[in-house]
C-alpha cells in the first residue's frame, strides 16, 4: 500500500504488526507533540508520520508507556530517527523499522532484525 498521508503509514504499521502475529490492532491514538500509538495484545507502537526524524524524546515516552503496560514497544518513522534515539533504541532493544514510500517496513536495527526472525 502507497504511503501518501499519514493515515496510510498507520494503515501499513498495522498490518504489519499484524503479519507479525499482534492481530488485535487497538485504534490509533494521536499524541502531543506528534506520532499516533497503536496498541495490541503485548505490544505498543509509536508510528511517526511526519517528515521529521523520529526524536530520542519520542522513543523514550513510547518505551515507558511500554514498560508500564508491561508490553513490546516498536517504532515506524517516514522520516528515520534522530542519531541519539537509535542509540537509544539499541540500548533499550527496541525494534525500529522506517516506512519507505512503496508501504514497505524496513528494519533499521539489530532488535527489529530480530522481531521480524521471531514473527
Amino acid at each position: 500500500m502507497p504511503v501518501r498521508t499519514a493515515r496510510d503509514a498507520v494503515t501499513v504499521a498495522g498490518l504489519y504488526l499484524r503479519w507479525l502475529g499482534y492481530g488485535d490492532i487497538r485504534g490509533a491514538v494521536k499524541r502531543a507533540p506528534s506520532g499516533v500509538r497503536v496498541s495490541a495484545r503485548g505490544v505498543l507502537a509509536l508510528i511517526e508520520p511526519s517528515v521529521q526524524p523520529t526524536s530520542l524524546r519520542d522513543v523514550e515516552c513510547v518505551w515507558l508507556s511500554a514498560m508500564s503496560d508491561a508490553v513490546t514497544c516498536v517504532c515506524f518513522s517516514l522520516a528515520g530517527y534522530e542519531e541519539p534515539a537509535r542509540a537509544r533504541a539499541d540500548t533499550l532493544s527496541i525494534p525500529l523499522f522506517v516506512i519507505d514510500l512503496t508501504g514497505t517496513p524496513q528494519p533499521v536495527n539489530g532488535a527489529a532484525d530480530e522481531l521480524v526472525a521471531a514473527g
